[in-house]
C-alpha cells in the first residue's frame, strides 16, 4: 500500500529521508493515539462526521464512522475521525436559530477542509445527513479536488396515524390544520409523536434526499446509497447502509489506487446529470442553491439557466412527498435511484458516460439495475411520466428578480396562466407566520417576505413554516408566497423564492408596498411588481439599506461574505 501515499509524508515524513527526522514531533505525539511505526507507512484517510444526537438526520452518523473507520483499518489504511457542527431545519424552523442553518453548510466545508489540509490526508469520507451537511460535506472535496467519497447516512422511516404515512412535514401541517380547527388537540399530539419514528433525515423528496440522489446521480457516492434506509423500526443501522459504509471504503481505495480526485467526477455532463435527477424526482429548490454551490468550488460553469433548460425536457418520474403522497423509502422499496437512473438513461436524458466513484461510468454502473416495476405506483417511465416535463422548477426573472428567482410547480401549482394578487408584505418569516395562524390571509393574496436573503436575513431562512401553515389552512393553491429567503424541500404551493437582488442589498422587493399588484406570468417565466417604472425608480431612490442586524460573530461574517442566491450563497468563492 505504500504507493498509494499521496501527500501524507508530509505530516510523517518518508522513511529513509532526511525529512523523517524532521517529523520526529508529529510521529511523537500520533503513537500517543496508537499509531505504530507500520502506521506511518499507510495512506491516511480523514474521516468526516457530522454527527449530533439532538436530531434524527444526524444522530447515526458517528456510528456509520466508526464503521467506516474500522473498514479503513482492514484496508490498511489509518483513518482518523472528527466532528462538525450541525443545523438542522426542522428544530430551527421559524425562530432566529434557522438563520445559522444556511451558512453552516459553508462552516462544514471550511471545517472539513481545515481538518484535511492541516493533516495533509491522502483523501477523505465524509458522511451526512440533514441538508446542509450534505452539500457542506462535498464541497471541500471539490475545492481542494481531493481523493474522496462522500456518503449519505440515510433517510428515516415512515411514522403512520390513523391509517395516513407520516413525515416531518405532517406535523408542519397539522399546526396550520389545528389553527384552522380542522384537527383536534389529540390529533395534534399523536402527529406529534409518529412523524418521526426512527433515526435518519426526512423522508420526502425534501431537501435532504434531493441532495442525497443528486449526488449519487453526480457520481460521488456509491451506487444505491442515497435510497437506502438509515435504520430498521427498531432503530438499529440498516444491513443496507452498513454495506454502503463498505462499498464506500472499496471506492475509495481504488481511487486512491488509481488517482481519481474529485474534479474528475464533478464535471458539467455530471452536473446536468445531478439536475436532472433533481427536476425528475420532483425535488427541493435547495438542490438549486446547493448544486450551485458545488459547481462554483468545482469550476464548473453552472448557472440557472441550465437549471430551466434541464426543467423543460424532464419529466417527473415520481409521485413523492410534498406535493405527491410518498417517501424515499416506497422509492428504495420500488429498487432504488439506480432504477430511477436506469430509465432516465435508456430515454437520453443522462449522460451514461461520466466517471464516477467506483471508477465505472454510469452507464458501467446502471448495467444490472432493475428497471421500473409494473407492480408499484411509486415511479413511472419517461414515456407515460406522473407529470409532464418543464412542470417542476422554473426560473422566473421580471422587474421584481431581474437577477432571476425559483419557483417550484411539482407539476401541480401555477404551471400555466396567470397569478394576479395585491401584496400583503412582511419584513420577516415570523410576523408573515403569525398573520397566517391568526387568519389575516384571504384568497387571493400575494404574500410578501423580504429581508430574509443571504444578507437580509442574515442566513436566508427556510418557509416551511408559513408554506405549511398556509398548506393546513387549505391555501396552498389560492395564495401565492414571494421572497427573498428560500423554502424547504417539504414547501408546497404557488411559491416563488431566491429573489435576487434581495431587499438587503435594494431589490425591487424592498419597495413593494402594501396593496401592490403582483403578477405571477407562467407562461412568460416573469414576476412582476405592476407599479409604474418611474414609481420603482422613485421609490429605489428614497430607499435606505438597513443596518446588519448581527454587528459580530458568525452571522456578521456571513453578512460581509455571501454571495447572491443565484450565485449559490457561497462565501469561499470570489
Amino acid at each position: 500500500m505504500k504507493n498509494l501515499k499521496i501527500r501524507s509524508s508530509a505530516l510523517t515524513g518518508t522513511k529513509g529521508t532526511s525529512d523523517w527526522m524532521k517529523r520526529a514531533a508529529a510521529r511523537a505525539m500520533m503513537r500517543a493515539v496508537g499509531f505504530k511505526d507500520e502506521d506511518f507507512q499507510k495512506p491516511i484517510v480523514a474521516v468526516a462526521t457530522p454527527y449530533t444526537n439532538i436530531t434524527p438526520c444526524n444522530a447515526m452518523v458517528f456510528e456509520l464512522g466508526q464503521v467506516i473507520f474500522n473498514e479503513i483499518e482492514k484496508r490498511s489504511g489509518k483513518p482518523y475521525i472528527f466532528g462538525t457542527p450541525v443545523v438542522t431545519d426542522g428544530e430551527s424552523m421559524g425562530m432566529e436559530g434557522m438563520k445559522f442553518s444556511l451558512p453552516s453548510r459553508d462552516l462544514i466545508a471550511d471545517c472539513i477542509e481545515m481538518m484535511t489540509e492541516a493533516y495533509a490526508a491522502d483523501g477523505a469520507i465524509t458522511i451526512s445527513g440533514c441538508d446542509k451537511t450534505i452539500p457542506g460535506a462535498l464541497m471541500p472535496l471539490a475545492r481542494n479536488d481531493l481523493v474522496g467519497v462522500t456518503m449519505y447516512g440515510g433517510t428515516i422511516l415512515p411514522g403512520k396515524y390513523k391509517g395516513e404515512k407520516l413525515d416531518v412535514v405532517s406535523i408542519f401541517e397539522a399546526i396550520g390544520a389545528r389553527s384552522a380547527g380542522k384537527i383536534t388537540e389529540e390529533d395534534l399530539h399523536e402527529i406529534e409523536c409518529n412523524s418521526c419514528p426512527t433515526r435518519g433525515s426526512c423522508g420526502g423528496m425534501y431537501t435532504a434526499n434531493t441532495m442525497a440522489t443528486a449526488i449519487e446521480a453526480l457520481g460521488m457516492s456509491v451506487p444505491g446509497s442515497s435510497s437506502n434506509p438509515a435504520t430498521d423500526y427498531n432503530n438499529n443501522m440498516s444491513k443496507e447502509k452498513f454495506n454502503d459504509c463498505v462499498r464506500t471504503v472499496e471506492a475509495f481505495f481504488n481511487l486512491l489506487e488509481k488517482k481519481i480526485t474529485a474534479r474528475q467526477i464533478m464535471t458539467k455532463k455530471a452536473f446536468e446529470n445531478a439536475i436532472t435527477v433533481l427536476m425528475a424526482l420532483s425535488g427541493s429548490t435547495n438542490g438549486v442553491l446547493h448544486l450551485l454551490a458545488l459547481a462554483k468550488e468545482a469550476e464548473v460553469d453552472i448557472t440557472l439557466k441550465d437549471f430551466d433548460r434541464i426543467n423543460s425536457k424532464t419529466p417527473i418520474i415520481a409521485d413523492l412527498k410534498p406535493s405527491g403522497k410518498y417517501v424515499m423509502y416506497d422509492v428504495f422499496k420500488a429498487g432504488g435511484l439506480p432504477v430511477v437512473m436506469k430509465e432516465l438513461l435508456k430515454h437520453g436524458l443522462i449522460h451514461g458516460d461520466c466517471l464516477t466513484v467506483t471508477g465505472k461510468t454510469v452507464a458501467e454502473n446502471l448495467k444490472d439495475a432493475p428497471e421500473i416495476s409494473k407492480n408499484q405506483d411509486v415511479l413511472y417511465k419517461v414515456n407515460k411520466p406522473y407529470q409532464k416535463a418543464g412542470n417542476h422548477i422554473c426560473v422566473l426573472y421580471g422587474n421584481l428578480a431581474q437577477g432571476g428567482s425559483v419557483q417550484k410547480m411539482s407539476g401541480k401549482y401555477l404551471t400555466e396562466g396567470k397569478f394576479v394578487g395585491k401584496a400583503k408584505v412582511f419584513d420577516s418569516e415570523i410576523e408573515a407566520n403569525d398573520a397566517i395562524l391568526s387568519g389575516k390571509i384571504k384568497k387571493g393574496d400575494v404574500m410578501v417576505i423580504r429581508y430574509e436573503g443571504p444578507k437580509g436575513g442574515p442566513g436566508m431562512r427556510e418557509m416551511l413554516s408559513p408554506t405549511s401553515a398556509l398548506a393546513g389552512r387549505g391555501l396552498s393553491e389560492d395564495v401565492a408566497l414571494v421572497t427573498d429567503g428560500r423554502f424547504s424541500g417539504g414547501s408546497h404551493g404557488i411559491i416563488i423564492g431566491h429573489i435576487t437582488p434581495e431587499a438587503q442589498v435594494g431589490g425591487t422587493i424592498a419597495i413593494v408596498k402594501e396593496g401592490d399588484t403582483i403578477e405571477i406570468d407562467a407562461e412568460k417565466k416573469e414576476i412582476n411588481l405592476m407599479v409604474p417604472d418611474q414609481e420603482i425608480k422613485k421609490r429605489l431612490k428614497a430607499w435606505k439599506q438597513p443596518k446588519n442586524k448581527y454587528p459580530k460573530g458568525v452571522l456578521s461574517r456571513y453578512y460581509r461574505n455571501v454571495s447572491s442566491a443565484s450565485e449559490g450563497a457561497v462565501t469561499s468563492v470570489d
